[in-house]
């Protein structure tokens, strides 16, 4: 059996959600794995709110078992609140190093985020291509973009537009089994 943590922010945490425990992107996945008969443990440790500095304070209780794939979405509220792009790659990597240090033949998925169109261009550009060396450097797979397909729709996000519905969650779930799929076998 895999164990899995999806370690991230209220994207992960299923935020604004009837029923987080079963409509996170994490909790489908767990179903399409059943589905699929894959068998894996998950652990949905999202936190709303969560930067990757608040996030370096906490992964070491969930290392404290056993973790074989380690989900990291992480960066947004980094970016939103206009925390400097050079900190929030040093913490990404300092989180995936941490993992692996916990479990040598740790794998990786690396969430990737893009800007909302209100961040100015002078932070975008820094933020731009973090995701991207993140996974080079630390040799992690990578979604480029968690919320393809799911941002401008209105339809699969809440009336705040930041935060995805359960339909947008079963986008996302869809996306990030893609990737991950072929790192539990």
């Amino acid at each position: 059996m895999k164990n899995i943590l999806f370690f991230g922010d209220s994207l992960t945490a299923g935020y604004g959600l009837v029923h987080p425990a079963t409509q996170s992107f994490p909790a489908l996945i767990k179903s399409e794995a059943i589905r699929e008969g894959l068998d894996c443990s998950i652990i949905n440790a999202g936190l709303s709110g969560d930067t990757t500095a608040g996030a370096l304070l906490r992964l070491d209780t969930f290392l404290r078992k056993p973790v074989d794939i380690f989900v990291l979405g992480l960066g947004a509220n980094d970016m939103i609140r206009g925390y400097d792009p050079s900190k929030t790659r040093q913490n990404l990597v300092e989180l995936i190093t941490r993992a692996e240090g916990a479990n040598k033949a740790l794998k990786t998925l690396l969430l990737g985020m893009e800007l909302p169109p209100w961040v100015p261009e002078s932070l975008a550009g820094g933020f731009r291509e973090v995701y991207r060396e993140v996974a080079a450097i630390k040799q992690a797979e990578l979604v480029p973009f968690l919320l393809q397909d799911v941002v401008g729709h209105r339809e699969l996000n809440l009336p705040d537009g930041l935060h995805p519905n359960a339909a947008g969650y079963r986008v996302i779930a869809a996306t990030v089994w893609k990737k991950l799929k072929p790192m539990l076998k």
